[in-house]
């Protein structure tokens, strides 16, 4: 396979980051995921933590996956599983995360999610695909009671409806549509601490003439500047892949969890 790869996560004006990244690879797929443990739920870098922990050993189990689909459900639900397995708090709260993952095999893309952090393929400048919020507000948006700007900016925007854990069992993963890669594209991952204040233009444009590196680093600094003080946690995980990037050919499943204090 091969593939150009970064991670960076930047905390903004928050107490704690609760933001976890981490892409793994071994001869034949390349796995990559993001949770965004919940602020108004305890620990919920405890919730991030083992959604990582659990698609990492997962993957290392395999050498190829029968139904990429399947993995990305089943690992998805088991770490929904360990989540709600944790001791319940006082107040009778589980800790929660969002989760976006992406599994790349045979030159193929799958992908599922819950909650809003989300997952972007860009291609030739543009949006190919990405994911949709589950959030009340993308459901305005969808039924056209809101405009995108007002979404954007909505007082309700991190309100979301679907996660790992969290104080009901409200949990489902969406799967998106596979798709073959082409030479050049760029899957990039993001928490709403990224993808909230920064446009979709922009994404595209940073992408389209520099470095994977160096556009995710810069995309991050732009989100925290633009939330004046009031930034969340900024953490995006971004993969340019093609023939003309960096050949990865291991035996043994190689991982990289992004380390974050």
């Amino acid at each position: 396979m091969n593939f150009s790869i970064h991670q960076a996560s930047k905390i903004g004006n928050r107490k704690y980051n609760q933001d976890r990244v981490a892409y793994a690879y071994g001869r034949d797929a390349l796995l990559l995921v993001l949770a965004d443990g919940m602020g108004g739920h305890l620990n919920g870098e405890v919730a991030a933590g083992l959604a990582m922990d659990t698609f990492v050993e997962s993957f290392g189990k395999h050498a190829h996956f029968d139904d990429p689909r399947d993995f990305l459900s089943d690992t998805m639900r088991l770490a929904h599983r360990r989540i709600m397995d944790l001791p319940k708090k006082q107040d009778h709260a589980f800790p929660g995360t969002t989760c976006v993952a992406a599994l790349i095999q045979d030159g193929i893309l799958y992908w599922g999610h819950a909650g809003d952090s989300r997952l972007y393929l860009l291609r030739d400048g543009d949006i190919s695909a990405k994911t949709l919020d589950h959030s009340m507000v993308q459901l305005w948006l969808q039924s056209g009671a809101i405009n995108e700007e007002e979404a954007r900016t909505h007082p309700r925007r991190n309100q979301i409806t679907n996660c790992l854990g969290g104080v009901e069992d409200m949990f489902e993963i969406e799967l998106g549509k596979p798709v073959e890669l082409q030479s050049g594209d760029v899957v990039l991952l993001c928490s709403d601490g990224l993808c909230g204040p920064v446009m979709d233009k922009e994404l595209t444009a940073a992408f389209s003439d520099s470095p994977v590196s160096v556009a995710l680093d810069k995309l991050i600094a732009r989100a925290l500047t633009l939330e004046n003080g009031k930034a969340d946690n900024s953490t995006g995980l971004a993969m340019r892949w093609g023939n003309d990037e960096i050949a990865h050919d291991t035996e043994v499943p190689v991982v990289h969890i992004l380390e974050i204090r």
